[in-house]
């Protein structure tokens, strides 16, 4: 199959441009993008509303201001144009991301990088999180791509840090990559990915004080503004609770529990991958952890999904039963595109209390394949590590915390 790769790939990439040149897309984010980056310079940039359909009957511009800064170029593109660089973009940019996950567990498993990262870049085109991405023009992909390729090619501290500083400035999700920083004790990377997020976030202040102001005193908490919490788009933890039990899960003394409890999973499955020195591991667990920890998750903030499956496929502890279980779940999550039904199926209703089981139930999916992936992650029989690895010495306290 690797021998094909390069034709797997081609022939993705041409059905997926057939499909979007026979249904055409509309790029809704995209359109929030291009059309409301201007407003930071001339004020109201957080009074824009694109006009939709319920149960989100308007769309908002809810990243920080300095990714009103990035997007400034956009608007300068004649809409087609737009679209089509963006789409461009964002499929370079999995291939990036599979490239750069290949690598990271290269160190691990070495095996050719690039066939492996083609031939994944073929199959997360279908995946429902990076379908959602495209189809939406969302920038998930690109911040991906971003922070990714600061941990696997760039060598320096101030480079790695500096990259995944600036995608948190622009979408304070990829922040949670610093999880990775801290695991590995790259201190210095740590504090160069902070320092970088203040800078352009400083930036920002200074082009628009007051939007500036605005966001960061009043709106970066108001999840009310970006979404629905109980609609099954969300797929974090509280809006998987908060759909079980037909509130607003926060309400619940449930929720700090169960919050707890996900937090403790994941901080062993970081512990665990850091003791043996599984890069890829300690990455996607500090993705995921994100994910289920943050209040609003959209299914197609869960591009990680590819770096995980290809760790559950690739890992040295693919052989073991909880690894092809997690994969094969998360294969029928994604790839069965059961969260676009879900939302369908919602539609259709009128909201009531409390939410229909039948509904809330498979509604959980992503926030279980995460829970499942902290589980494989974490566990290491000693047995399996020593038939796929050999008697591989301890890696020294002065190993490099990067693919050489």
């Amino acid at each position: 199959m690797t021998s094909h790769a390069g034709w797997c790939l081609t022939v993705s990439i041409a059905l997926h441009v057939l499909a979007i040149s026979a249904f055409p897309p509309t790029p809704l984010d995209l359109r929030v993008y291009r059309d409301a980056s201007p407003l930071l310079l001339t004020g109201g940039l957080y009074d824009y509303h694109l006009h939709t359909a319920p149960p989100i009957p308007s769309l908002v511009f809810t990243y920080p201001p300095f990714a009103a800064l990035a997007f400034l170029p956009l608007a300068q593109l004649p809409w087609t144009v737009a679209v089509w660089l963006w789409q461009a973009a964002s499929v370079t940019a999995l291939f990036a991301i599979s490239a750069c996950t290949a690598r990271l567990l290269s160190v691990r498993t070495p095996r050719p990088a690039r066939p492996r990262a083609m031939l994944w870049t073929a199959a997360g085109l279908w995946l429902e999180p990076v379908r959602h991405t495209l189809d939406q023009g969302q920038i998930n992909l690109l911040l991906g791509a971003l922070a990714l390729g600061a941990l696997t090619v760039l060598r320096t501290a101030a480079g790695r840090g500096a990259a995944v500083g600036l995608a948190a400035a622009v979408k304070l999700t990829p922040g949670i990559g610093g999880l990775y920083f801290l695991a590995t004790r790259q201190w210095r990377t740590a504090a160069w990915a902070l320092t970088a997020a203040c800078a352009a976030t400083a930036l920002a202040w200074h082009v628009a004080p007051r939007e500036s102001a605005r966001y960061w005193t009043t709106l970066v908490t108001d999840t009310q503004r970006i979404g629905p919490v109980w609609s099954v788009r969300n797929q974090s933890l509280r809006g998987a609770l908060s759909r079980l039990l037909g509130h607003d899960a926060t309400l619940s003394p449930a929720w700090w529990p169960a919050l707890a409890a996900i937090t403790a999973l994941a901080a062993f499955a970081l512990l665990q991958a850091a003791r043996r020195h599984d890069l890829l591991g300690i990455l996607i667990t500090a993705e995921l952890y994100g994910l289920l920890a943050c209040p609003i998750s959209w299914s197609h903030h869960w591009i990680w999904c590819l770096p995980t499956m290809i760790w559950l496929a690739h890992d040295t502890r693919r052989h073991q039963l909880l690894s092809r279980v997690t994969l094969a779940a998360w294969i029928l999550a994604t790839a069965t595109r059961l969260v676009p039904l879900l939302i369908r199926w919602e539609d259709s209703l009128h909201h009531t209390h409390p939410y229909p089981v039948l509904l809330a139930w498979p509604g959980t999916a992503y926030a279980a394949c995460a829970v499942l992936s902290f589980l494989a992650v974490s566990t290491d029989p000693a047995h399996a590590h020593s038939r796929e690895c050999g008697r591989a010495a301890k890696p020294p306290q002065t190993a490099q915390w990067y693919p050489r």
